[in-house]
């Protein structure tokens, strides 16, 4: 049994993640920020053992001494799941959460000579194509968005850091594999919506492009794993991705099997302009979809070497029938509308 600090505990992957802890049979300490409730991604609560109402953003979680000094000296290994995962953020807002927070979490786990696994992106690789192995440097430049180059920034401080440390990278984190089922439609899904509504009906996208729709199930059940071999882990970067991206026009053609969705017309980005769009899909498409066009124009093509070697699982399929199955879901649970 491992005793293990959660950051993020009541977001997406921080809930199940602690929900597959408990079942493992470790100890959990879940800290929170606003969400007062930790879920599995199937949405029931998760019975931790211990609960800390936390702001990783401020210097020692805005404990006093004496607090930040117990929590420390009572766990074995800090998780980092805590980060804001918007793409429509000020660089401050960035710099405060994703990499401030990443700062002060090392301080916590330093405090408590505790192993730290920090949860990051595989999409740190900047706006490349081509073969992304977990042993390349990270760029220096060339981001799609700000958050991207926050969790850079947030990796180099973990590198740099004294503890024994790991780092998991999830790619685009989607439904369960076996259903479609996830507990929150954010990020990537609010694109998907308008997109397949007709309400965004344009998308600049790449001959080449692909997107790599990882089940959140891979993605929790990696973290786990490593957490539970992290001597074997320390000092590597574990890449929790498909193994085998979508096609952006399989990902088109999979929406437009659906009669009551629009099939979204893929433009060359070197012909896209923005500002001739009517003027709803415009307002649209900054707001929200255009957020998300850097995915559709790039084709990264994640190894997961190391992944699999430690953790000893690999990604299940993933290619059109899981993103019906994702659509499905949506559709069951009215994020979508049946035909």
């Amino acid at each position: 049994m491992l005793r293990i600090l959660v950051t993020g505990a009541a977001g997406l992957i921080g809930g199940e993640v602690c929900a597959r802890l408990v079942a493992a049979g470790h100890r959990v300490t879940a800290i929170i920020h606003r969400h007062p409730v930790i879920r599995a991604n199937d949405g029931k609560p998760v019975a931790v053992a211990n609960v800390e109402r936390g702001d990783v953003a401020r210097s020692l979680f805005g404990w006093d001494a004496e607090r930040f000094e117990r929590v420390a000296k009572t766990h074995e290994l800090l998780i980092h799941c805590a980060a804001s995962v918007r793409f429509d953020l000020s660089d401050a807002d960035y710099a405060a959460v994703n990499v401030g927070g990443t700062a002060h979490a090392l301080a916590l786990a330093e405090a408590g000579d505790m192993g730290f696994l920090h949860v990051g992106t595989a999409y740190v690789c900047g706006a490349r194509s081509g073969t992304v192995t977990e042993q390349d440097p990270l760029p220096d430049a060339g981001f799609a968005n700000g958050y991207e180059a926050s969790k850079a920034a947030a990796e180099r401080l973990v590198r740099t850091s004294k503890l024994r440390w790991a780092i998991a990278r999830p790619s685009i984190v989607t439904g369960a594999h076996s259903d479609g089922a996830i507990r929150q439609f954010d990020t990537i899904y609010a694109a998907f919506k308008l997109i397949a509504l007709g309400l965004v009906r344009h998308m600049p996208a790449s001959a080449i492009a692909t997107l790599d729709f990882v089940p959140i199930d891979h993605v929790a059940g990696g973290i786990v794993a490593i957490a539970e071999r992290m001597e074997e882990a320390a000092g590597k970067t574990c890449h929790l991705v498909s193994g085998n991206p979508l096609p952006v026009a399989d990902f088109a053609g999979c929406i437009a099997a659906y009669p009551q969705f629009r099939t979204p017309e893929l433009v060359d980005p070197e012909r896209f302009d923005p500002s001739g769009l009517p003027a709803r899909e415009r307002r649209l498409y900054r707001r929200t979809a255009g957020l998300y066009a850097a995915y559709f124009q790039r084709d990264p093509r994640f190894d997961d070497s190391t992944s699999r070697a430690i953790t000893g699982c690999a990604c299940p399929p993933t290619g059109p029938t899981y993103v019906r199955r994702l659509i499905d879901y949506c559709i069951r649970e009215g994020f979508l509308p049946a035909a």
